[in-house]
C-alpha cells in the first residue's frame, strides 16, 4: 500500500468539505464556525497523516506493537489491503452502446 496515496484519499475530502463550507456561494465570511471547521479539518489531517506514517513505518520493520497501537488509533488495528490485479490481466475494455433499431454501435 502506498503511504503518500492512503494519506491523500484522506486529506483531499477533508480539505474540499472545508474549503466547500468555508466558501458556500463564494461569498460567506469567516466566521468562528468556519475558522473552528478549519482547523477541525487542519487537526484531523495531521493526526491521520502522522499515525499512519507510524502504522507504515512500524509495517516495514516489522514492529508489530507500535503498528497494531497506531493502527487501533486509526479505528482499525490493521491498514486495509487491496488485492493486486495480475499483470497478466486484460484491463476491461469500454463498449459503445449498441443502437437498438439496427444493432451497431450508436
Amino acid at each position: 500500500m502506498n503511504l503518500y496515496i492512503s494519506v491523500l484519499r484522506t486529506l483531499v475530502p477533508l480539505f474540499v468539505g472545508w474549503a466547500v463550507t468555508a466558501a458556500g456561494a463564494f461569498g460567506v465570511d469567516a466566521d468562528s464556525t468556519t475558522v473552528t471547521a478549519g482547523v477541525t479539518a487542519l487537526v484531523t489531517a495531521a493526526y491521520y497523516a502522522v499515525f499512519r506514517a507510524l502504522e507504515e513505518w512500524a509495517t516495514k520493520r516489522e514492529w508489530k506493537p507500535l503498528r497494531l497501537v497506531a493502527g487501533v488509533l486509526l479505528g482499525w488495528a490493521r491498514p486495509p489491503e487491496y488485492p493486486a490485479r495480475p499483470e497478466d490481466a486484460p484491463v476491461a475494455a469500454v463498449v459503445p452502446p449498441a443502437d437498438a433499431a439496427e444493432g451497431r454501435p450508436a
